[in-house]
């Protein structure tokens, strides 16, 4: 017999919630309104619903017309109110998993969420989480919370897990044409999870638990972070040896089998890869074992911005020049091509150990106009220099740190004493490719 729930999922009357409207929970706002359903999205960030309830978006691949017209129309309803959590049928948590200064999973924001959304909990409602987190929450933190009012799980609520698979401004991978993992803390609310997802997303893939469904997301994300690692150190070995590690990837990568390009960089950025590995390795320390290749990849990662610094010092001395009172334009401050993305990115670290050694830093992106102040790094203030021929000559060092396609690679190269190129940029660039280091 079908739950009161489960029918109003089917006829897509469910009012579907989404708390934290960031990256993840705007594009799956979209995918459900596209489906057909009500939304309601959360957040604590009263600036940020102002600004959506003003039809304005704030996430260059969620654009304002989208948002003004599901404002218009209803579909759609953000809101800093959490006393109306109570009013969603689901609701589906997509908050930051960060990690402490320790590098221990921080799930301050995941635990006061589910306290705030026990306090309204209601019979009938599913909860489900999206955060990237480390196997064993959603039934270890979530579950104990939502149970302390007296709500049973499976019968009054349903609860699972399923994580979020975003990647922002890619245009053939929209959150609703990429497959969703889901898993249930218990069958009803598998059942209902996955019967939810289904109107959604192109395909789910329905696991047997949460903790499998929680381990997936770790596994994907720190499959890159290693295979990432491995190429950033052969990188620096190359370097060394005088080969380009990028042509060796080319040539690497004609084998029809057997191989997956990884490519290197000035460090990872983003909200998944730079932190995942961190919470495997957590677990892993709980239960008494070491992952020294989890920690070593991430060791190594984390350590490309100093090289990179060094190798931009490297290349001012190579034209007489010291770092300290050298001007160094930063070329991307998102952490990917083509998106105005922040997190995580190596593109702060970088410019902070810069400016610590003494050089005059600026930065130009044509996805980021101004800086804003981030968690770990206050570099709020600065704005985008454009770059004209005259700013280009002025500059000691050109340092490209993410390659945007809106970036004229010939005309920087033309115009520019020194480029230091991190993501092999200037690859098609044929005149002066004397004044280009790789980086």
């Amino acid at each position: 017999m079908k739950t009161s729930l489960e029918k109003v999922i089917q006829s897509k009357a469910a009012v579907v919630g989404v708390v934290g409207l960031g990256y993840v929970g705007l594009p799956l706002i979209r995918a459900f309104v596209a489906a057909g359903f009500r939304t309601l999205g959360f957040d604590v960030d009263q600036a940020k619903v102002d600004r959506l309830l003003a039809g304005q978006s704030y996430i260059e691949h969620i654009p304002s017309d989208w948002i003004a017209k599901c404002i218009r129309d209803r579909s759609f309803e953000p809101t800093a109110d959490m006393h109306r959590l109570a009013e969603a049928d689901v609701l589906l948590v997509c908050v930051p998993t960060p990690l402490s200064e320790s590098r221990d999973p921080d799930l301050k924001y995941v635990e006061d969420t589910t306290r705030q959304i026990a306090q309204t909990l209601r019979p009938g409602q599913l909860i489900v989480l999206e955060s990237t987190t480390y196997p064993g929450t959603t039934a270890e933190v979530l579950l104990p919370i939502l149970s302390a009012g007296g709500l049973k799980v499976g019968s009054d609520f349903f609860l699972a897990y399923s994580p979020e698979r975003e990647d922002p401004g890619n245009p053939v991978y929209s959150a609703e044409k990429i497959p969703k993992v889901v898993g249930g803390i218990e069958p009803n609310s598998q059942r209902l999870a996955a019967a939810l997802y289904r109107h959604a997303v192109v395909e789910v893939v329905s696991v047997s638990s949460c903790e499998v469904a929680e381990a997936s997301k770790i596994l994907e994300n720190t499959y890159r972070s290693v295979n990432i690692a491995m190429v950033n150190e052969l990188k620096m070995l190359f370097d060394r040896i005088g080969i380009d590690v990028w042509e060796v990837i080319d040539a690497a990568k004609t084998k029809p089998f057997g191989y997956q390009a990884f490519y290197p960089g000035p460090g990872l950025g983003g909200h998944c890869i730079p932190i995942d590995p961190f919470y495997l390795s957590w677990v892993a320390r709980r239960h008494g074992m070491p992952t020294r290749f989890i920690e070593l990849a991430g060791e190594i990662n984390t350590s490309m911005p100093r090289y990179v610094t060094g190798r931009v010092q490297e290349a001012l001395n190579a034209f007489s020049k010291p770092l300290r009172g050298s001007k160094v334009c930063v070329l991307g401050v998102a952490y990917k091509r083509d998106v105005d993305d922040m997190r995580e990115s190596p593109s702060f670290e970088l410019m902070e150990l810069l400016l610590a050694r003494g050089a005059e830093v600026t930065y130009s992106d044509p996805h980021v106009p101004e800086l804003p102040k981030k968690r770990d790094y206050d570099l709020s203030g600065m704005t985008s220099s454009e770059l004209t021929a005259e700013f280009l000559a002025q500059q000691d060092c050109v340092l490209i740190a993410t390659d945007h396609g809106a970036y004229d690679y010939d005309f920087i190269v033309e115009h520019a004493q020194l480029v230091v190129d991190t993501r092999n940029a200037t690859k098609h660039v044929a005149a002066g490719r004397e004044k280009i280091w790789k980086a």
